[in-house]
Order: C-alpha cells, then sequence, then structure tokens
C-alpha cells in the first residue's frame, strides 16, 4: 500500500494507507461506504486511526433532516490511536492512545466568560474531519486532528487498561455531567429522568451521585432492566403508568423537584412540566431541533417553575468526566454494558438504521472500523 507523504520532521506510522473506507453523507438519509483520501495532516496536527465511534443523536439529527451541506462525514464520540504527528508536535507520539473532541471553545471570549462555552464562535467551528466539510469524521478509518483541537485538552490520553469503547464516552457524559450540575441537585431532592436511552440513564446515575433519589421513565422494561445494574430502583413505566400521577404519589403531591427530559420531540415538554412541583425546574436536554412548543407559561411566572436547558460539553468539568468515565470502568460506571450493537464500518448504514429506530433492545450503537478494536 502507498504511504502517506508528510514533512520529514513529523511522525509517521509506514503502514498508513493513501485511502480509506469512510461513511459519506450524500443528502437528506443519504449514506453511502465510499473511498476517500487519508486526510493529510499540517504542523500542529494529529493523525488518529479511529477504533470505535458511537452514533450520536446529533448526528441522525444531521443526516435526517438536511441541516447542513453534502458531502461531509459525520460522528464525534470517538476514540483511537495517533498515527502520525505534525511539525511541532511535542504533547503526543505515534501509538498513544487517545479521545478526540472536535471542538473546544477559546476560554476567553464573552461567552466563555459568562459559562456558556458552547456558545463560543471557536467552540463552533469543527476542529476534526475525515475529509470535505470538517464534521469530525468518526465514521471512518482515520480523522485529521487540527491544531487549536491538538494543542488544547481537545486531546486526552486514554489510561491503560481502559477499552476504546468506554473511552469514547467521554464526549456524551461530559454533556450529561454539564446538564447535571446546571440543576444543582441536593441530597432531599426527588429527579424525574424521562427517558432511559443512553444519555437518559447516565443522568440518572449521576443525577443519583449528588445523593437525590431518582425515578426514571421508560417505555420499554427492557431499558429499566438495563438501569437496575447502575443502581437505579425506582422505574416507572411510561407504557402502562400515568408518569405525573406516579411521581405526585411519589412525592406527597409535590412533584419532583427537576424533571430532566432526555427524549426529543415536544409533546413530553408538557409532562415534564406537570410532574414537576412549584419552584421546581425543568431541563431539556434533547430538543436540538428549533420550533415552536407549547406551554402554559403562567405555570413558570405564578408557580415558579423554572424551564431551563443545556447543550453540548464543558471543559471547565473535563478532569471530573474523565476521572469518572476513566476510574469508573472498573467501579460501578462501566458504560461499555450500554452498547447493544457493534457494527463494522462496511455495515455503518445499517448502524445508523437501527440507532434511528430505536427498539426495546437497542441502546448505544458504536461504529468501529475493525471489529473488536473497540474492546481494546
Amino acid at each position: 500500500m502507498a504511504t502517506q507523504t508528510t514533512n520529514p520532521k513529523s511522525h509517521v506510522d509506514s503502514r498508513i494507507p493513501s485511502t480509506m473506507r469512510a461513511v459519506v453523507y450524500r443528502g437528506i438519509n443519504d449514506m453511502r461506504i465510499e473511498t476517500v483520501p487519508v486526510p493529510r495532516i499540517g504542523p500542529g496536527e494529529l493523525l488518529v486511526k479511529i477504533a470505535t465511534c458511537g452514533v450520536c443523536g446529533t448526528d441522525l439529527k444531521k443526516i435526517h433532516t438536511g441541516s447542513h451541506s453534502a458531502p461531509r462525514i459525520f460522528g464525534h464520540e470517538m476514540s483511537g490511536t495517533v498515527v502520525a504527528v505534525g511539525p511541532g508536535v511535542t504533547r503526543y507520539k505515534g501509538g498513544e492512545r487517545v479521545v478526540v473532541h472536535h471542538h473546544v471553545p477559546c476560554g476567553e471570549c464573552y461567552y466563555c466568560r459568562k459559562g456558556t462555552p458552547a456558545q463560543c464562535p471557536l467552540y463552533k467551528k469543527v476542529g476534526a474531519t475525515a475529509g470535505f466539510e470538517a464534521s469530525g469524521g468518526g465514521f471512518a478509518e482515520y480523522i485529521r486532528v487540527m491544531d487549536w483541537v491538538a494543542s488544547s485538552c481537545g486531546v486526552v490520553p486514554i489510561p491503560d487498561g481502559v477499552p476504546f469503547e468506554q473511552a469514547a464516552f467521554v464526549e456524551p457524559v461530559n454533556t450529561v455531567l454539564k446538564g447535571v450540575k446546571m440543576l444543582n441537585l441536593q441530597p432531599d431532592d426527588t429527579v424525574l429522568v424521562i427517558g432511559q436511552g443512553p444519555i437518559g440513564l447516565m443522568h440518572a446515575v449521576l443525577a443519583s451521585r449528588t445523593g437525590a433519589r431518582v425515578l426514571t421513565s421508560d417505555l420499554y422494561a427492557e431499558r429499566h432492566a438495563i438501569a437496575a445494574r447502575y443502581g437505579l430502583k425506582d422505574p416507572i413505566h411510561a407504557g402502562s403508568e400515568n408518569v405525573v400521577e406516579r411521581v405526585l404519589q411519589e412525592t406527597d403531591g409535590r412533584g419532583a423537584d427537576a424533571v430532566i427530559l432526555a427524549v426529543g420531540g415536544n409533546a413530553l415538554i408538557k409532562t415534564a412540566m406537570d410532574a414537576t412541583r412549584c419552584g421546581g425546574k425543568v431541563m431539556l436536554f434533547a430538543q436540538t431541533q428549533r420550533g415552536d412548543a407549547t406551554f402554559d407559561p403562567g405555570v413558570v411566572c405564578m408557580d415558579e417553575k423554572t424551564l431551563m436547558g443545556s447543550y453540548s460539553s464543558s471543559f471547565a468539568i473535563l478532569d471530573e468526566v474523565t476521572d469518572l468515565v476513566f476510574n469508573g470502568y472498573r467501579n460501578g460506571f462501566d458504560l461499555t454494558q450500554l452498547v447493544s450493537h457493534r457494527f463494522q464500518l462496511e455495515q455503518a448504514v445499517e448502524a445508523i438504521e437501527v440507532a434511528s429506530h430505536p427498539k426495546a433492545d437497542s441502546m448505544k450503537i458504536m461504529v468501529e472500523p475493525v471489529a473488536g478494536s473497540g474492546a481494546e
């Protein structure tokens, strides 16, 4: 195989091919397995060979709505191995296992200073690509990590003994912990988490770690069974129970102190508001598509209920997140148990289809360029 040509001062793995396989977005619901060039790297940049990449709800939104131009290569919950470093890179070396973030905040702009780094102009600029318009690139064999990501905290070394799959949860756990922290939960609080897919389950686990009592709502008994493995013992079976009535029963008629809505769509916003006590909080986490929603403004004003949102990650809590994910692998927070399906890259279109139509037995969907690479 032909090798990639780079500056002789950079570290290059001689086994790097000139082309690779990737899942290319060509338009709404049009995903294709194609052969594309392996990205070339420049000064300060990294080339990372992908071991595994999770399929995220935001990937699905882009694929199904056409919110982004084509062609692109999506995927951002990714981990892999550094195989080439550009001139000037001293923090990383070939062979190092890493988690890669596809964007990082500047830490200095108005939005960063105000504690909303996801609105930072640099954060909105994607710094990892497998080709075409930069879009993460985790649904490919290799990605190019741009200099502003590689020189900041955007590339995280993976400790020995932690599988790639566990490490790939660093980004989604960050988004979840950020939202949980915004609720400022207290040990005597009762929290309702609506939805027990991977994101909702992680919300419930991290909320329970504050000492709060956590009620979990989902349609599928199978998901409640998975949640029980993580110590979540108060399920509400939404298919057969009235969620609001059950929450009122569990809270002496008050309602939950906080409700986390971890399911997309606006229909459940009213349920979340109705299940919240006067003076409580409702966190919207999965409402990532813009549009109109109807709710009673009187419950915000007269009942003093707070409607709030949380989006994307915060690098201010990255150390806490990596401690949770890396040390948690052997200490009660093994997130690989959430992986229900693993697909090789050539099967990635099927992976996206499964993720797009969740069922009782589907949780986290992973795409691995080589079968079994996520467990290494």
